[in-house]
């Protein structure tokens, strides 16, 4: 009887070993780095635009920089979103029209149309928000074009999972005039212009809030 007791508290001793060896191998594991662990570089977030200057439309994008977004905490259940704050700068020196429009980046870089010898973003902060319906907003803001300030107006589409009760991106479009900014495409760009009464400016966005 007394072999068989040592032998059961033997082998619930050995049991045990084996049970704290593997809880403190798996826990060491826990915690080691892998190289697939490493968190990807963010993309840079780009804006999409396009001018239509006489009969065309020029697509084209450019880098945006210093995006800052806000959204101040609410204490009821009202939509997150309403009292929203944002601003952004497009770097001027970054624009590119899209490969299927041709060899056609320097007539966007060209001096005077959006940069200047001391202005080189285009920049928006925005002032109000109106919502319009379900994770739906229009934005007013301040846009600055070579330092000429004029109120704007985007609409702001929030996206998000059905179980979400915050949008995880946004999507910022909008249109206005260059003209309201002194900005001639077809001046600027080849020394004539058009009988169009607006050179319209158009503008979109995506960007992940997570």
């Amino acid at each position: 009887m007394k072999n068989i007791k040592n032998a059961v508290l033997g082998l619930a001793l050995v049991s045990f070993l084996i049970v704290a060896s593997a809880f403190t191998k798996g826990k060491t594991n826990s915690i080691e780095c892998s190289p697939s662990m490493e968190a990807e570089k963010p993309r840079s977030q780009m804006a999409n635009m396009f001018v239509t200057h006489g009969h065309c439309s020029l697509p084209f994008s450019g880098m945006v920089e210093n995006f800052d977004f806000n959204i101040p905490v609410r204490d009821d259940l009202g939509n997150p979103l309403a009292e929203m704050q944002f601003s952004f700068e497009v770097n001027a020196h970054s624009l590119t029209v899209c490969e299927r429009a041709g060899d056609l980046t320097s007539s966007v870089r060209t001096p005077g149309l959006f940069l200047d010898e001391n202005h080189d973003k285009i920049s928006f902060k925005s002032t109000n928000v109106y919502t319009m319906g379900l994770d739906w907003y229009q934005v007013n803001g301040i846009l600055t074009i070579k330092g000429v300030e004029k109120e704007v107006k985007f609409f702001v589409s929030g996206i998000r999972d059905s179980n979400d009760a915050i949008a995880s991106s946004i999507v910022l479009e909008g249109q206005f005039n260059l003209f309201d900014w002194g900005i001639d495409y077809d001046k600027i760009v080849s020394d004539k212009t058009s009988e169009v009464s607006t050179k319209m400016m158009h503008l979109n966005m995506k960007v992940d809030l997570s």
